[in-house]
C-alpha cells in the first residue's frame, strides 16, 4: 500500500510575519506623527475629524515634513512658523471644499454651478445660487426645495464637525414681482437667511455657532452681473474657524489718541487739584487757660 505524503504546512509563518510587519509599520507611523510639532498635530486631528475622509493629495497635505529635533524648531523664526501654520490651514480648508463638492456630486469647474466655494485666510465663503434650473428655494418664498434641503443638510454636518462660526446673508435680484404689496425683496432676503439658519440648526449646527443673519434685498448684486440677473438670487454663508473668531472677540477696541492722552493727564490733574489738608496748630503755653 502506497504511503501518503505528509501535507506541507510551511507557509503559516509568512502570514504571521506579514501581520507583525504591518503592526510595526503602524507603530512607527504613530511615533513619527507624535514627534511632530504641536500645531501640526492639531491640524492633523482636525483633518481626521472630517466626515468625508478623502485621501490626501500631494499638493494638499496637512503634514509637511519637518525634523523632530528641537534645534531646528528653535532656529525657525516666528514668522516662518506662522506662515507654515497658515499654509496647513489653507490646505485643510481646500480639502474640505473638495470633499463637500464630491458629496454633493458637483464638479468644481462647471458653468453656472449651483454653489461657489472660496477659501479665505480664516475659513470658507460659500455662495449658494438659487438658479431656475436648480433652485434652492421655491419661487418667491423661503421654502426649500428637495435639492436645497439636501445641500443644507450636508453643509450642516460639515459645520458641526469643524465647529465653524457662521454668518448668513440673503440676496435677491431686482425686478421680482410680488403678489403681496407689503412683502418685497427685503422681507424675502431676510426670510431666506433666517430659513437657512433654522435648517442648519435643525440638522446639526449648535445655535451658539450662528453669529449673524442679514438680508440685503437687491442692493448688493454680484460684480459684473446685471441687477436682474438670476445669479443675484443667492445666499452667502461665511464660515470662520472658531479660534480666529475667539481671538478677534478678545481684542479690546483701540482707543483714539485723544482718549489715551486724556487718560494719561487725568492723574496729574487730580494731583494738582487736590486741596491741602489743614493742620491744627498746637496750643502754646501762653494760650492755655489757668
Amino acid at each position: 500500500m502506497a504511503r501518503k505524503k505528509e501535507a506541507h504546512h510551511g507557509g503559516a509563518w509568512k502570514v504571521a510575519y506579514a501581520d507583525f510587519v504591518t503592526a510595526m509599520m503602524a507603530l512607527f507611523m504613530v511615533l513619527w506623527i507624535c514627534a511632530q510639532d504641536k500645531k501640526i498635530l492639531i491640524a492633523t486631528s482636525q483633518y481626521f475629524q472630517s466626515p468625508f475622509k478623502s485621501a490626501l493629495t500631494a499638493n494638499a497635505g496637512v503634514m509637511p515634513y519637518q525634523s523632530a529635533k528641537s534645534g531646528s524648531d528653535d532656529g525657525e523664526s516666528g514668522s516662518n512658523k506662522a506662515n507654515s501654520l497658515q499654509q496647513i490651514e489653507i490646505a485643510f480648508l481646500n480639502s474640505l471644499a473638495k470633499d463637500l463638492l464630491r458629496v454633493l456630486h458637483l464638479e468644481q469647474d462647471i458653468a453656472n454651478k449651483p454653489i461657489d466655494i472660496q477659501v479665505t485666510s480664516d475659513g470658507l465663503r460659500l455662495t449658494l445660487f438659487d438658479r431656475p434650473d436648480k433652485p434652492i428655494f421655491r419661487e418667491n418664498s423661503a421654502e426649500f426645495t428637495e435639492w436645497g434641503e439636501f445641500l443644507m443638510q450636508n453643509l450642516a454636518w460639515m459645520i458641526d464637525r469643524q465647529k465653524f462660526r457662521v454668518m448668513i446673508a440673503g440676496h435677491t435680484r431686482s425686478g421680482i414681482k410680488f403678489l403681496n404689496p407689503d412683502y418685497g425683496s427685503w422681507e424675502l432676503s431676510i426670510d431666506r437667511a433666517n430659513a437657512s439658519r433654522r435648517i442648519l440648526t435643525h440638522y446639526a449646527v449648535l445655535p451658539e455657532l450662528i453669529d449673524r443673519i442679514s438680508g440685503f434685498a437687491d442692493t448688493d448684486p454680484l460684480p459684473g452681473a446685471a441687477p436682474d440677473n438670476d445669479s443675484n438670487q443667492r445666499v452667502s454663508i461665511s464660515l470662520t474657524l472658531g479660534k480666529h473668531a475667539r481671538n478677534s472677540d478678545r481684542q479690546p477696541p483701540a482707543q483714539p489718541p485723544s482718549v489715551k492722552a486724556a487718560a494719561a493727564q487725568a492723574p496729574m490733574e487730580k494731583q494738582s487739584r487736590a486741596e491741602p489738608v489743614a493742620t491744627r496748630p498746637k496750643p502754646t503755653s501762653a494760650s492755655r487757660l489757668p
